[in-house]
Order: C-alpha cells, then structure tokens, then sequence
C-alpha cells in the first residue's frame, strides 16, 4: 500500500506540497492533473478511470473528484478539501523553501533566533513539519487519499467521494463549481449522500492554545460595501463641495466593530466587522477633492441571512450619512456657506432601477458589460466600478451612497444537532481520551471560513434573491449555486489534523497528531458511518 504508515502520509504530504499552488497561479490550475496521475497509481483507478474526473472552475483552474464505489453500497461520505495556498510573500528570496519541507526546518534551524520562543521549541522539537500549505489544507486532503486507499483495499460496504478543489483562499470558485456537479454525480452512480467530512486543520482560538478542536458548522461571512460619491471642488474651496472621503469616514468609523450586527450561539460570538478593504476611485494626483470612494466590510454571521444584514447595514448607512450631513451643515454654518446638497442613501437595486427608468435597460447592461469584462479588475472592483459609473450618469443624485454587495459571500451552515454529528462528535471525544489523552473542544462554528459554507444551504431560506439584487456582478463573473445547495440536506462536520500558524512564514503541522492520530480517528469515522 502507498499511503498508509505515518512516514508514507508525510511522503505523501511533502509531494502534495512541492506541487505549489497558490491562489492564481499556474501551479493551482497544474495541481488537479498531478493528484489525479498520483492517484492513477492505484489499480483501481487504472480500472476505472472515469471515476476520476476534473470539474471546470473558471480561469483554467479545475476541481477533482474521485470516487471509491462498492457495487453493494448506496450510502455515500463527500471527502471536502482544498488544494491552494495563500502566497509566500513572507518568504522574501526563500519562497522556494516554503513548498520544500525538509529544507525549510533545515533553515529554520540555522536562523532559530529569529522567531520567538514557542516557535523555536517547534523547530528544535522536530515534533512540527513546516511548509506553506501543509497545515492548511494538504494534510487533509493527504488523509482523505489515505482513506481511499485504505477503503479499495478492504473493500468498503461504502462508497466514498473525494472533492478537492481550488480558490478557497479567494472566492471558493472551485467548491462553487463543485456544488453544481454533485447532484449529477449523486443521481449518476445512485448515491446516498450521508456526510460530508472536511478536514479543515484545528485552528487555535488564541496566541499558544494548545487545545485540539474539531467543527460542526462553518461560520458565515459576507461583505456589505458602500460607494460615497461627493460633490468635488478645489482643495483651495474645500466646502464648495463634499469630500467623499468625508463620507467615508463616518461610515467606516460607525462599522468598524461595531456589534450591530453581533450574535452568539452555542457560548461563541461572532468576531466583529472590520473595513477589509478602501477604495479611491480618483486614479490620478491632482488639487480636485475626490468625490467617489468606496468601502468593503466584513461581517460575519450565525443566523442572520442576507436580506437580514443587508437591512440592518442600509438602515445603519442611511442614519450615518444623516449625521454626515448634520455635521457638515454645521460646519457649513459656522463658516459662513451654503451646503452644496443633501446627502442621499440608495440600495445598488435601487439605483440599478433608477437608471434603467431614466436611460434603458440597454445602456444599463453595457456599462455593467464595460467591466464585467475587464481582466485588470477583480469582482470587487467590478462591482464598485459599476455602481461608480451609474452614478456618473445620474449625478443629479449626487451627495450620494450606494450600499451594495461586494463578492463572496459565504453562508453559514451548522449540523451541530444533527444525529450523526452528535454520535460522531461522541465518538471523537471518547477516542481521543481514551487512547491519546486529549480532550477535544468542539467549535459550532467554524471561524476560519470554509468551503462547507456551500454544501447545506437552509432549504427554506430565500433570502438571497436580495444579495443577487445588491451584487453588480452576480450571474456574470460571480454567482452561488443556491438551489443546488438547497439538495444537498447532508449532515457534515470538520475533523482535521493539528498545526499552528496557517497563512503566516511559520505554518507548522504536528507530525504525530496528522500522520497517527487523525488518521485513525478518520478511520473510525468511517467505520461509525458503514454501520
């Protein structure tokens, strides 16, 4: 067998790493065709080799499936992982040794002084295999080949499903891809769908939390934005007009952590919304005010759906831009000038059906046609250029801010009282206490973001007919496949390997808890599921 003992997984995982494929590059969009001839090693693979097929995602990039089916068997595990990596920039000049393993802890040791005190227990300990990628989320997907591999050669009563995909670290172009797939590969080869594993590394929760944590919901996380489109002027008049920046200002300052939209379930918060991203739409130096700016925010959620927090968050601009504007008409007042207007907040709908009423519905789609097309933008740009260029042709509007939906949107899911998830959380606490001393902590919520946010959407819920109507983008460059995921009522839960530090220089994997422990846990999964 290829990938069963400890040293075969880290074999395994360091080939898995070699193959760099940060979010982007040609190495995510070479990294399917590689896993798929590494798991063409396998006869039964060379016997079937349909049941290995890649899955367009866009941008050449592919999602892979490969599926183990006993002909006896209907009930069916969905193995969830994702195969990019965020970048290596923290690397400098030594970005190669990230994707090499055995040199990297080489070079951590000669350069011990450099990290702080855990970090270097880590790299003298040995205990840790370090490498971009390896905690987050190769290890995973290492072990689900493992259990592929380990189910042909015993002849599994079950069928399992191995969905690995790219762009999780992005937009998670490549588990929305997936989504639209799976229903066809279920009804195709008569599946029963009864989980979906992820295996999603346990994040630490603090600085040096030494617990192991595995997942029964993923947190949501969307993103309202805003565009603040002003009055411009001369900086030599600066109340002849308003300042967009001005605007913004007052947004950003009643957003960022705020805990409007703050919610607690199962003893965990929600961690509080921040401004992920400013944008001057100004693109050159000049004396001229900026009159249009625009913000994206993360918001995370439990419960709330779309409809909900975009309410919340238009209701919530709305009241800021008024205080905007009190505050400006007083200071308009003690210098002695007239406002140059009143301050408007209207829904990107809104507007989007105010210029059609005005110019059509032709010229409408061409200027969201203009950028839809753009290569140099990215859907958030996209989004906050269309809404900027509707406005330019309906200034009469102008002071303005236009609340919108900026890409992705990532719902939240939880199973936590679903039968199975409770058995198989049962399960992993009596295992880990009895055999290996060590008291698992299940999180509810997953707060690392996941692409299990797409896999059981709420079946009753329509609330995204009003994130499509406040997305400028939605159903060109991005889309979610609700329907879709409204079929796949399947319980699911995370159980991964242990590590430390995902996204930063030091990303480290505990070798015993991935390559002894978790795979035995996982076996132990399935058994409980073949019952």
């Amino acid at each position: 067998m290829l990938w069963q003992s400890p040293e075969q997984l880290e074999a395994l995982l360091c080939r898995l790493v070699s193959w760099e494929s940060r979010s982007g590059t040609q190495g995510e969009i070479q990294f399917p065709f590689n896993l798929r001839e590494e798991l063409s090693r396998l006869e039964y693979y060379t016997a079937n080799p349909d049941f290995i097929t890649l899955h367009d995602a866009g941008k050449g990039r592919n999602a892979l499936s490969a599926l183990y089916k006993n002909p006896n068997a209907q009930k069916t595990i969905v193995l969830i992982s994702h195969f990019d990596t965020v970048h290596t920039k923290e690397f400098g000049s030594n970005s190669q040794l990230a994707f090499e393993p055995k040199k990297l802890i080489e070079h951590f040791k000669e350069r011990i002084d450099d990290f702080p005190e855990e970090v270097q227990k880590d790299i003298e300990s040995d205990e840790y295999l370090f490498g971009r990628g390896a905690m987050d989320m190769k290890a995973g997907l290492a072990l689900h080949i493992h259990l592929i591999e380990k189910a042909i050669e015993e002849d599994w009563p079950i069928n399992l499903l191995l969905v690995t995909v790219p762009d999780e670290e992005v937009d998670s172009a490549g588990m929305r891809a997936a989504v639209e797939k799976l229903d066809g590969i279920r009804i195709e080869n008569d599946l029963d769908f009864s989980l979906f594993l992820n295996s999603e590394p346990s994040f630490t929760q603090y600085p040096d939390d030494p617990n192991y944590y595995f997942y029964s919901g993923s947190i949501g996380k969307i993103m309202p934005s805003a565009l603040f489109y002003g009055v411009e002027t001369h900086v030599g008049e600066p109340l002849r007009g308003l300042n967009a920046h001005y605007m913004a200002a007052f947004m950003s300052q009643k957003m960022e952590f705020s805990d409007a939209f703050s919610e607690e379930e199962y003893g965990e918060k929600t961690p509080l919304p921040i401004t992920l991203k400013y944008y001057d739409l100004k693109e050159d130096y000049s004396a001229q005010t900026s009159n249009h700016v625009a913000t994206l925010y993360n918001v995370f959620t439990m419960k709330q759906n779309a409809a909900d927090i975009f309410n919340m968050y238009h209701n919530l601009v709305e009241e800021t831009m008024d205080e905007c504007q009190k505050h400006y008409e007083s200071l308009c007042n003690r210098e002695g000038v007239r406002p140059v207007g009143t301050i408007r907040t209207l829904s990107y709908k809104a507007l989007h059906d105010y210029m059609t009423d005005k110019y059509g519905s032709e010229k409408v789609e061409s200027i969201i046609s203009e950028y839809v097309g753009r290569s140099d933008l990215d859907d958030r740009e996209k989004s906050l250029h269309i809404a900027n260029r509707m406005v330019t042709y309906c200034k009469e509007l102008a002071p303005l801010a236009v609340t919108l939906f900026a890409p992705p949107f990532y719902p939240p899911v939880n199973a936590s009282e679903e039968p199975l998830v409770r058995s198989l959380a049962s399960l992993a606490n009596n295992f880990l206490m009895e055999n290996h001393d060590i008291e698992p902590r299940e999180i509810h919520y997953f707060n690392g973001i996941s692409d299990l946010s797409y896999v059981t959407y709420d079946n009753y819920d329509d609330s995204w007919e009003s994130y499509k109507s406040n997305t400028p983008v939605w159903g060109r460059t991005y889309s979610i496949p609700f329907e879709e995921m409204q079929k796949l009522q399947t319980p699911f839960i995370n159980i991964g390997p242990f590590g430390k530090d995902p996204h930063k220089l030091t990303e480290r994997l505990h070798r015993k808890n991935a390559f002894e422990i978790t795979p035995k846990l996982l076996e132990k999964v399935m058994e409980h599921c073949m019952r």
